[in-house]
């Protein structure tokens, strides 16, 4: 199967569960789709005006989790971990039905997302794959929160530092190549919190659906969950895997080199938002050729889309 062509999935896949902030139960529902359709998402419980493209513009919020909207102010939130999912396993075309405001948090990583793909398998298609290349550096800081990106030759790199003064968490900083290295952990990780954290996002209305068995939660020294962590760097892996799902509301694989510490859905956002500001920052390119052997991309295999 070659990576530049575009890909969906074979068959449709089913996921029911509670949104982990609406704490409402929903059915949703990933389907494939025709080459060039990208993602799209649909409320089946509206009639009307229920369709809604994950786009870096579309995102309405981006505190705790990542939320976009149409212009008739129709939403679905929590859409990062299925997008992760989605960019790491090449999915560029998938039609998702969901009947209520909010993904199905599942487990509370992508673990679940990824084995049901992977079951039913995916499918390749003709169409050559677009990618945004990026041409320049590119900086967001926001107080102690910074990110960057910047050119890279043939893969997107994510550099991810978080630090918590909480001894469990504490530091923590990882890097993966997303079309090149195992992903296993970064799709297996899950979402987290501190214990002292909980009744606020409660009281702001807020981890309605939240509990130990789609969270992490961490108390003084201690993690809650019966078993434990699933790998040392739990934490630090979740944040990438939500970087990931973020990066692809560009609409397209990106080529570049992300740095960033101590961020999240909001700061990967607005450093996107920076970065098509400027067509200079960036190119949307096509593969021509259908293979290549040992690189993804190279500079004799691309051509500018007008």
């Amino acid at each position: 199967m070659s990576v530049l062509n575009q890909k969906t999935i074979n068959q449709d896949i089913t996921f029911n569960g509670v949104g982990l902030h609406s704490g409402l139960a929903a059915t949703m529902t990933v389907k494939p789709a025709a080459p060039n359709t990208g993602i799209i998402f649909k409320r089946t419980d509206l009639k009307e005006n229920n369709v809604i493209i994950p786009n870096i513009f579309n995102v309405s919020s981006a505190i705790f989790c990542t939320t976009i909207s149409n212009e008739h102010g129709v939403s679905v939130s929590t859409i990062e971990h299925l997008m992760g999912a989605l960019y790491g396993l090449g999915i560029d075309n998938a039609l998702i039905e969901i009947d209520n405001q909010e993904v199905p948090i599942l487990d509370g990583s992508a673990k679940l997302f990824v084995e049901a793909i992977s079951k039913i398998g995916i499918k390749n298609t003709d169409a050559p794959i677009k990618i945004i290349k990026i041409l320049k550096k590119i900086e967001f800081i926001d107080e102690n929160k910074t990110i960057t990106i910047e050119p890279s030759k043939i893969s997107l790199d994510i550099d991810f530092e978080l630090k918590y003064t909480n001894e469990i968490i504490g530091t923590q900083r990882n890097s993966v190549k997303v079309f090149e290295s195992d992903l296993s952990d970064i799709y297996n990780s899950r979402t987290f919190c501190l214990f002292e954290d909980i009744e606020k996002l409660k009281e702001m209305g807020l981890a309605k659906g939240g509990s130990l068995d789609n969270a992490v939660v961490v108390k003084n020294n201690a993690v809650l969950n019966q078993n434990g962590l699933r790998n040392h760097k739990e934490f630090v892996n979740h944040k990438i895997l939500d970087c990931m799902g973020d990066l692809y509301l560009a609409g397209y694989k990106i080529i570049g080199k992300i740095v960033c510490s101590q961020g999240g859905h909001k700061l990967t956002n607005q450093l996107l938002r920076k970065v098509f500001e400027n067509d200079e920052n960036f190119s949307l390119i096509e593969i021509k050729e259908k293979s290549l052997p040992h690189a993804f991309v190279n500079k004799t295999s691309l051509r500018s889309i007008a």
